[in-house]
Parts: C-alpha cells; sequence; structure tokens
C-alpha cells in the first residue's frame, strides 16, 4: 500500500537551538559499513569469489558504476576522486584500460549480463569527445544488455558539453543527465573556482530535451563561502524556473584534512551552521512549493518522477550512486576508486592511475581493499537504508527479515533514541513498538539518527581525527 510522507515545512527558527547538539562529524551513508572501515586484506580473489557468487544468481539484474576521472580545472568544493588534465594523452590511455576491465568483469560474470542501471560519474565523463563515449559505451553494450526501462545517467558540465555529445548520448541509450550547478550567484561561484551562468546551463537543458532525455537532475550545494540566504533564494528560484525532475541539494563537505585543495577557500566566508540551516529550509520551501516531493535526505522530485513514485511504495534504495529506484542486489564499478557492492562484500579499486594501468595489463582485477560484511552488518544496513530513504522503519518487518527481536538486538539504540536521549523530546521521531518515523525536522537530522545503529562508529568513539563531514 502506498504511503505518502507528510510535507510539513519546519521553520528555521525550529532547528536553530537544535544546531550545537547535532552539528558533528557524521556519514552521509551511501554505503553501510562506510568506506572508511575498509582494508587492503580484502584483495582482488576475494573479489573473484564474489563475482563467482553474484554469477550464481543468473536472471537477476546488476547495477554499473563507470568512472570517468578527468576535468580540466579542479572545482574548489569537489570530494571526488579526479584527475585535472589538458594531456589528452593521459585520457586516451585511461579509455583503453577502461575497455579492459570492461572486458575482464564480463569475462566473469558469464550468466549475469542485464543491466538495469549504468552511471558514468567523474571528474566530467563529457571531457571526453563522443566518439569516445560512445566506444565506451558499444563496449558495455556488446557484453551486457539493458532492462526495459533501465536507468541508464551520465553526468555532465554545461560548460564544456556540446549539442552533438548530448544527441550523441541519447543516440546510445542513455536516458538521464546530471549537472552541477552548485549556486549561481557570481561571487560564490568565483570563490569556488566554478564560473557557470544560468544561460548555459538553461541551454543544456533546453537542447537535452529536445533531444529526447526523459529526465534532468541538477545539483545544488549549501555551505559554500559568500552564500547568503537572499542570494541561495534566487538562485532556487532561477532552478525552479528551470523545472529540472529532478534535484539534488547537498550540505558542503568542508573536509581540507582529506581534501587539501579545500585550503584555498576562504573559511571565514563559510556561513554559519544556523546560516546553513536556514539555507536549507529555504531548499525545502522552495521546491515543496513548486511541486517537488521530498525524497530521503536531499532529493526533490517531481510527483511524475519514478523516485516520487518509489517514495510513496516504499521501494527506493540507496547505493553509491545515490538514490534509485533500481532494485539490483549487485553493483559493479569500473575504473580508478570505483566501489562495487557484489554478494555482500564492497570492493574498492586502485585510485592511481599507474597501479590500476598495471593491474589491467596483468590481467588482474584493479582492487586496492574492500569490506565482507557479517550478518551484524547486513542487518544495520538494512534499518539505516530504509531510514535514510523512508524517513520510517518498520520494526516488525525488519524481525520477520532478519528473524530477530528488535528490542534486545538494539536496546542501546532504543534507550538513546527514547527517553534516555534527546531525540524524541527535540521533536526528531516519533518511537511506537512498530515503527520509528522521523518527522519533518528529524529528516533534516537523519544522519544522527542513523548514526545510533552505527557499531563501528560506536567502537571508534569519536577519538580519532575526523574522516567524515559535519552533518549540518
Amino acid at each position: 500500500m502506498a504511503r505518502v510522507i507528510a510535507r510539513e515545512r519546519p521553520e528555521p527558527a525550529a532547528i536553530a537551538r537544535l544546531l550545537e547538539h547535532y552539528d558533528q562529524p557524521g556519514p552521509r551513508y551511501t554505503s553501510y559499513p562506510t568506506a572508511v572501515e575498509f582494508h587492503e586484506g580484502f584483495g582482488e580473489r576475494d573479489y573473484r569469489e564474489r563475482l563467482a557468487a553474484a554469477d550464481a544468481r543468473a536472471g537477476e539484474p546488476l547495477s554499473l558504476y563507470a568512472h570517468l576521472p578527468f576535468c580540466e580545472a579542479r572545482c574548489l568544493y569537489c570530494g571526488c576522486n579526479i584527475v585535472v588534465t589538458t594531456h589528452r594523452g593521459i585520457a586516451a590511455g585511461y579509455l583503453e584500460n577502461l575497455l579492459l576491465e570492461v572486458e575482464l568483469l564480463a569475462s566473469h560474470l558469464p550468466h549475469r549480463r542485464e543491466l538495469s542501471q549504468m552511471h558514468w560519474g567523474g571528474g566530467t565523463p563529457t571531457y571526453y569527445p563522443a566518439a569516445d563515449l560512445a566506444r565506451l559505451f558499444d563496449a558495455i553494450a556488446r557484453r551486457f544488455s539493458f532492462t526495459p526501462g533501465a536507468e541508464v545517467g551520465i553526468e555532465v558540465d554545461p560548460r564544456v558539453t556540446s549539442t552533438e555529445q548530448v544527441r550523441v548520448l541519447h543516440r546510445l541509450g542513455f536516458n538521464r543527465l546530471s549537472m552541477g550547478i552548485q549556486d549561481f550567484d557570481a561571487r560564490v561561484q568565483e570563490a569556488v573556482h566554478r564560473v557557470q551562468s544560468f544561460e548555459q546551463t538553461a541551454e543544456l537543458i533546453r537542447v537535452a530535451r529536445a533531444e529526447g532525455f526523459r529526465s534532468v537532475n541538477v545539483d545544488l550545494i549549501y555551505g559554500l563561502p559568500y552564500q547568503t540566504p537572499e542570494g541561495f533564494r534566487r538562485t532556487l528560484e532561477q532552478v525552479v524556473e528551470l523545472r529540472p525532475e529532478r534535484v539534488a541539494v547537498y550540505s558542503f563537505a568542508f573536509v581540507p584534512w582529506i581534501k587539501p585543495h579545500m585550503n584555498h577557500i576562504p573559511s571565514e566566508a563559510l556561513p554559519a551552521p544556523a546560516v546553513k540551516l536556514r539555507l536549507l529550509a529555504l531548499a525545502i520551501d522552495a521546491f515543496t512549493r513548486a511541486g517537488y516531493r521530498t525524497i530521503g535526505m536531499d532529493h526533490f522530485a517531481l510527483p511524475e518522477d519514478d523516485l516520487a513514485q518509489a517514495t510513496d511504495h516504499g521501494t527506493l534504495h540507496r547505493n553509491f550512486m545515490g538514490y534509485t529506484v533500481q532494485s539490483a542486489s549487485d553493483l559493479v564499478a569500473l575504473g580508478i576508486s570505483g566501489i562495487g557492492d557484489v554478494h555482500g562484500a564492497f570492493a574498492q579499486n586502485l585510485k592511481k592511475l599507474p597501479e590500476y594501468a598495471a593491474a589491467l595489463a596483468d590481467r588482474r582485477f584493479p582492487i586496492a581493499r574492500g569490506y565482507a560484511l557479517d550478518a551484524d552488518d547486513l542487518l544495520r544496513r538494512h534499518v539505516i537504508t530504509r531510514l535514510m530513504c523512508d524517513a520510517r522503519l518498520d520494526i516488525r518487518d525488519v524481525e520477520r527479515r532478519f528473524g530477530i527481536s528488535f528490542a534486545h538486538t538494539f536496546a542501546v539504540e532504543l534507550g538513546e533514541l527514547a527517553g534516555r536521549g534527546p531525540y524524541r523530546t527535540d521533536g526528531l521521531l516519533t518511537l511506537t513498538r512498530d515503527a520509528i518515523e522521523l518527522t519533518a525536522l528529524g529528516r533534516m537530522f537523519v544522519r544522527n539518527v542513523c548514526m545510533v545503529f552505527d557499531r563501528h562508529l560506536r567502537r571508534r568513539g569519536g577519538s580519532e581525527r575526523p574522516v567524515f563531514s559535519r552533518t549540518v
């Protein structure tokens, strides 16, 4: 039965007093356990074994991610693994290695060759000319097929993407485009080295729709230097005018200890936590008033979009590519730093181009590290994923799926969420014997609620140097 999440719009003043307690480092939970738990004890042999087990599940579709890391210049807010170069020969060599990895992957999945989801990210995939994009797509399509209605998406940059590239991408079979905006304010753009006009963005969206793309996603970031409520409100109005099918509104992850290039950002110009939360509240208000549905933690979608439909029916999923409607049980990844999720284990590729190339030259998967989930991990992953996707957890369903007593297994966690902790008294959630349900206010702090169920985070105890961005 469809369940519609309430669309309350919490007032900014109602959440300001909570910042001191809840604004702390925490994961975004695109995976559980998070990547900080990956280790080099999981290697290439382990990955081959997981692929063999996944291949035995013939008839089930896969998800596939390909990482195309090249950019001509670095945006200072970027936390992705990218390669900045104007030397096209380096990118050409990388493409040859990607083709080798496609062939190697297919050889280990002789009975599992159908894709329900494929996404190319970066970097800037449209750094490559149309002919190279077609070459990679054709190599994948020769070895894998797509399910009817498969979601086939790619990230593009309006500053470098041509009409020819858009036309070729649609002809190949891509049906979704994703593009960054971050903020249209000129001062903000200059501070983060991402100067992109409204007109450039609008023109690319117009071309994509004329070519027949069924969905366009745009990304915004709140918490960037020099952002103000007044300026961000103008950006929101412009985005609503563009009417993309999906919008992601991310909190800026300022992690200069992990990404040293962020030291070039004027930290004194970053908005205070209270202002950041006001920016988020403005986004929620702008998009819900414009008819968008709230999706998970930081996404919005038009009611007719697949993400909104999945939210209503409780079938929304989350993986390293973000929120998705596809229910593929396994995700395989290509390219440097790519992370697969295969038969109960995470496997991450090497991050350096020479090491990646050397492994493939030896017909080895370029695995750097990974993690095999145990039974407790699988249980907690389900709990965290449902909270991230649905803002609600059906306790009785968890008990049936995993054969546990929820009250016994999560006695400590329930104690923190109930009377002995602030989550309920602060109005973040309602808790009964049958369900945990986040309020509209609680959805802003969903990462904090999920952190309660993270045993690895609990084990770390916060004594180490921060490895996560702040939750606000």
